[in-house]
């Protein structure tokens, strides 16, 4: 059976799936490990913790430190140069000061509770997921879900902690991201097989990504999840299954693909300064020819070298020196655990590290 027929009798029986839970796939086996690779020394993490209310400080080397309330279900992240952070909740965006460790605010959103539905966890509550700095720091953009139907992108100002616009964008907005200039917006709807492009100024424009095609629409696996912006020419790289990355330029509506080699299911993608990408690999849809859970780190001239990683993860961050990855093992689905995996990248040993409840976002302080 090919993965478009395979997939195409999934569609069958689940609706808006991401991945199979474990009860349907086998377990990857574990990694023999090399022993623990250095962390970086004083390099502080931030994760916002999914299965609970809260986000919590990691130290690279030893663990957590501490645990900040934040919202209900936490989700995306990001943190500016003033040491501020921004957590996507279900009722609203909540504001860290990450140097005194503590909440200053959470941010209700613009959209009507009666449209978010009640503050819950799982994969498909209502409220914010994706969430991006502009460059100044003078605006928040967050991917607000709406149950049952179309997201919206919802911008704050960081100065007034008000709503200053809110724009249509596609269904379950995964991940949000910024050019470069901080010209446009880019919201990821994950259901809806698009990217919705909200520029500055003017009328927002909706983007298909659909590389496998749009076949079995909310029952699909093969959906977009999140994007990375490449430095240079600001055109946006999205993973497909280990299989295709799709290279889109929001200007212009085109896109090409290029060939991927981890054969697995992805999600969490990041770039580095360099070029560099990393994607998470999440793990089988079908056991019988996809591989298990990885970390592709793909050179800018496309070469691909893959970890293997013990179970599921979800979203990485780099360290500010390029030599570390940190993988949170959160998962939007079920086989998370409490904890990230750190990437010796020069060697590509890893080990385990505690860190909050079923993280999902991160980001390096």
């Amino acid at each position: 059976m090919n993965r478009r027929a395979f997939l195409g009798a999934l569609a069958v029986t689940t609706a808006a799936a991401c991945t199979p839970s474990p009860a349907e796939r086998p377990r990857a086996k574990p990694r023999r490990t090399a022993p623990a690779p250095d962390a970086v020394p004083g390099e502080r993490l931030l994760v916002s913790d999914f299965g609970a209310d809260t986000v919590t400080f990691v130290d690279a080397a030893t663990g957590p430190v501490a645990s900040v309330e934040a919202g209900t279900a936490p989700y995306g992240l990001a943190v500016g140069k003033d040491g501020r952070a921004w957590v996507a909740a279900a009722e609203g965006v909540a504001v860290i000061d990450t140097r005194a460790r503590r909440r200053l605010a959470l941010v209700p959103y613009r959209t009507p509770p009666s449209r978010l539905g009640p503050p819950t966890h799982g994969e498909y509550r209502g409220g914010g997921m994706g969430i991006a700095l502009s460059p100044d720091g003078r605006h928040v953009h967050v991917g607000v879900n709406l149950p049952g139907g179309h997201g919206v992108l919802e911008t704050l100002d960081t100065t007034t902690l008000r709503v200053t616009r809110t724009v249509p964008v596609g269904r379950r907005p995964f991940d949000v991201d910024v050019s470069r200039d901080g010209s446009e917006v880019y919201a990821t709807g994950h259901d809806s097989f698009d990217v919705t492009v909200v520029p500055e100024r003017g009328r927002p424009h909706r983007i298909e990504v659909a590389p496998y095609g749009t076949e079995g629409g909310l029952g699909s696996w093969l959906k977009p999840h999140y994007a990375a912006v490449r430095p240079g020419d600001g055109r946006l790289l999205l993973p497909f299954e280990g299989e295709r990355l799709v290279v889109l330029d929001p200007r212009t509506g085109r896109s090409a693909i290029e060939p991927m080699t981890a054969n697995t299911h992805q999600h969490g993608v990041t770039v580095t300064p360099d070029g560099t990408v990393l994607v998470v690999g999440t793990g089988p849809i079908d056991p019988s020819q996809d591989r298990g859970p990885s970390l592709t780190v793909r050179t800018p001239t496309g070469r691909e070298r893959v970890i293997e990683l013990d179970g599921p993860h979800e979203d990485v961050a780099v360290s500010r020196d390029g030599r570390t990855a940190y993988v949170t093992g959160g998962f939007t689905r079920d086989g998370h655990w409490d904890g990230i995996t750190v990437v010796d990248l020069p060697t590509g040993t890893t080990r385990r590290l505690p860190a909050g409840h079923r993280p999902l976002g991160i980001a390096v302080l």
